[in-house]
């Protein structure tokens, strides 16, 4: 039996430039405040789970919840996210992290309430990287408890 091959190298040059670029235009949609350009970056049967335990499938589901939030409480805000770790699962699918967060006009940087930590999973649908699930979390809410464990 032939061993599996690395993870790192199931993806070139273009493809992990094209996954890197998914990232982006998620990021500038919601700059622009553009549920439609969000939803499109995503697989019709997409899913995202966002902080404070919202759940989303489907890309109008998806399309309809950012068309409200970006028109309402989230309007004027950006997103940013920084890349920390991609890998590549199988030819045409890939698992990145990013942190970054919710950015108020004139931010460059994430307040730590709004700084967020998240996990994509990508795939490659007829030649375009496509966001197949999302979850994010505060990483406010992710710091550990202090004191002692319990054992």
């Amino acid at each position: 039996m032939a061993a599996s091959q690395p993870v790192h190298s199931m993806g070139d040059q273009a493809d992990e430039a094209a996954v890197r670029s998914v990232v982006d235009r998620v990021d500038r949609a919601w700059a622009d405040g553009d549920a439609e350009a969000f939803a499109a970056a995503c697989t019709e049967p997409g899913t995202m789970i966002l902080s404070g335990d919202r759940y989303f499938r489907g890309r109008p589901q998806i399309h309809d919840q950012m068309s409200m939030a970006l028109a309402g409480p989230l309007k004027g805000t950006a997103l940013t996210g920084r890349i920390v770790d991609l890998r590549f699962l199988a030819p045409g699918a890939a698992v990145l992290t990013t942190e970054g967060g919710i950015l108020l006009p004139g931010e460059t940087e994430a307040d730590r309430e709004r700084a967020l930590r998240a996990t994509w999973v990508v795939v490659k649908e007829q030649g375009q990287w496509l966001v197949a699930a999302y979850q994010n979390g505060r990483v406010a809410d992710g710091a550990p408890p202090s004191g002692p464990r319990a054992e």
